[in-house]
């Protein structure tokens, strides 16, 4: 049986059909803060996430703190990490996170073995 994924106990059906205002209500303080005072690259965002809905192409942007709304599910985003562009399909599970969160600007960090001839207690010391 395929699980049925809620939001504040509403599916993502009736989130959709939601406004703007009544979205955030539904949101945590930080969030709902987030979008009331947003600026006017998130405004842009908003209207370039709605021009590419109707086109159905990927959306890029540098705006990691931007709020997931219910009405971007199932889109492509391409998120700059810095260095380069993440691309993710938004899905309901992310609805209230920032898009930042699932675009990360920094790899796992792998060291070394120690050098030729060396214990693995050298590799510590002092080069000198």
């Amino acid at each position: 049986m395929a699980r049925v994924y809620t939001f504040r106990g509403l599916t993502i059906e009736e989130l959709q059909k939601l406004n703007l205002e009544q979205f955030t209500a539904l949101l945590k303080s930080r969030q709902r803060r987030a979008i009331e005072r947003m600026g006017i690259q998130y405004k842009e965002l908003i209207a370039k996430v709605e021009k590419a809905k109707k086109t159905g192409k990927v959306v890029k942007t540098h705006e990691r703190d931007g709020v997931i709304l219910p009405s971007w599910v199932g889109m492509n985003f391409a998120v700059h990490t810095g260095k380069e562009f993440k691309q993710m399909e938004i899905r309901v599970e992310m609805l209230g996170h920032r898009l930042g969160e699932f675009a990360f600007s920094t790899k796992r960090v792998q060291h070394s073995a120690p050098g030729i001839r060396a214990t693995r207690g050298s590799k510590f010391l002092a080069v000198k």
